[in-house]
């Protein structure tokens, strides 16, 4: 096998040796990539006059001939080539001889490979975006759908207050809605071309960097050509931020396991969106739910193996930081598709507006605002507080709920209540008094989605 870099070399590589050094049977998915890198170092080669303005033309036209084989399927990889560069390279060299050898000019795989990584995300960036924006989408719809049905709102597990159904998903629109802009501060640190810092130590050609960086819609250049080759953050970055994604997901998906079982009954899912048991026929099972609970740990995995590769690696580019596209692939793979199916799943879901309702009869969630329709007559906030332990205390004892007690009942506690402690402490009143901005009232909910769809522009 003869090898780009066998000059220095006396034997041939040991072909186990071959297998574990090379990389194009993960990183042949940045052929694109790859291309468009090339051919704008080219137009770049020839504008300088480091190679023939024919040579240049005839590389990029040649690019363009081997992206579309490979586009139709026409061309395939060959998976003996060390890498995707070198594959590239040797095909187009193959088609047009010793001009195809003049591409390399000025270029290193060590800042090629870095620049591909980043123009690959920048694009699988914007695909994350548009999920998020679809399950973003859906929420806005299921919150409009459920603006003004109550349901309980928790704390420890355990009934809180009430609050709307409409409230409680938005509170997860919230947390993807910060997604996009971590995605989006990503983007903006990775727009940086590494191109031109060669190995580590830049070139003694005329290069133009910057003109580069305008072909490939950079919004600058690497300061610092040993910090260009071996910089990996924005990998890491990206990767921190699918981890939160993931982590937003886990905490949806718990809600919908909990919700979907008997014991909640809160929500169905849609049959297409479920399974079944191989023993018991009664079964549906949320597993869509629970492979994204259970596929945040890989994506936490793949954060973690990129913190681990980079952590001892002294400048400039070392071998260990091939380990960074598996990781980063993996990762972008998982977080798409569970975004994909989640937002299917919630779409087709049917929320149980009945049972959320007779959940708020239980659990003494109206108590807070007894204690503040005490407080409204006068009492300070923490006497309130303390009739009302003592009115759920009774409550408890004598089988009862705040809208069962008596007048006489609420008498013996404090005089203060009167008739309209029963519109008080009614789940609706409740609610509609949270009207401040951000609250559960259905008003303020239409306005988070407003405010959503306006930030979406959906």
């Amino acid at each position: 096998m003869n090898t780009m870099w066998a000059g220095r070399f006396q034997k041939q590589l040991n072909s186990r040796v071959n297998d574990f050094n090379s990389s194009i049977h993960f990183d042949c998915r940045m052929y694109k990539q790859d291309i468009k890198g090339s051919i704008a170092h080219a137009t770049m080669l020839g504008k300088c006059g480091i190679i023939s303005q024919e040579d240049a033309a005839l590389i990029c036209k040649t690019l363009g001939e081997i992206l579309d084989d490979l586009d139709a399927g026409t061309l395939a990889f060959d998976m003996n080539a060390e890498d995707i560069h070198m594959f590239i390279e040797s095909e187009l060299t193959a088609r047009i001889g010793d001009v195809g050898k003049r591409l390399h000019t000025a270029r290193s795989r060590n800042d090629q490979v870095a620049l591909d990584l980043r123009l690959y995300l920048r694009d699988e960036i914007a695909e994350l975006k548009a999920l998020l924006f679809d399950l973003l989408n859906v929420i806005c719809n299921k919150s409009e759908q459920h603006a003004a049905d109550i349901m309980p709102g928790y704390t420890h597990l355990q009934r809180a207050q009430p609050v709307t159904l409409g409230h409680y998903l938005m509170a997860y629109g919230q947390m993807f809605a910060r997604d996009v802009r971590r995605l989006d501060d990503v983007s903006e640190n990775m727009n940086v071309l590494p191109l031109g810092s060669c190995a580590l130590a830049g070139t003694t050609y005329p290069i133009d960097r910057f003109m580069v960086a305008e072909l490939l819609g950079f919004d600058s250049v690497c300061q610092n050509s040993m910090d260009g080759v071996s910089d990996r953050d924005y990998a890491i970055e990206l990767l921190s931020t699918l981890s939160i994604v993931m982590m937003h997901l886990s905490r949806f998906s718990e809600e919908i396991i909990l919700w979907s079982s008997s014991e909640f009954g809160f929500v169905d899912l849609d049959d297409a969106y479920s399974t079944g048991s191989s023993i018991m026929p009664q079964k549906k099972n949320p597993d869509i739910a629970e492979l994204v609970r259970g596929k945040t740990g890989r994506v936490y995995g793949d954060l973690t193996t990129l913190l681990t590769v980079m952590k001892g690696i002294p400048l400039a580019y070392n071998k260990d930081m091939q380990e960074d596209k598996e990781a980063v692939f993996d990762a972008l793979d998982t977080v798409k598709i569970c975004l994909e199916l989640f937002a299917a799943m919630l779409d087709t879901a049917t929320f149980n507006t009945v049972i959320l309702r007779e959940a708020v009869s239980k659990g003494f969630i109206n108590a807070t605002d007894c204690a503040d329709y005490m407080v409204k007559k006068g009492l300070p906030f923490r006497s309130a507080y303390k009739i009302v332990g003592q009115l759920v205390a009774y409550c408890i004892a004598h089988k009862k709920t705040l809208e069962t007690l008596t007048l006489d009942e609420y008498h013996m506690a404090s005089p203060v209540f009167e008739d309209d402690v029963y519109q008080a402490i009614d789940p609706d009143t409740c609610v509609a008094g949270r009207a401040c901005f951000g609250g559960p009232a259905p008003e303020s909910v239409l306005k988070q989605i407003k405010d959503m769809r306006k930030y979406l522009k959906l």
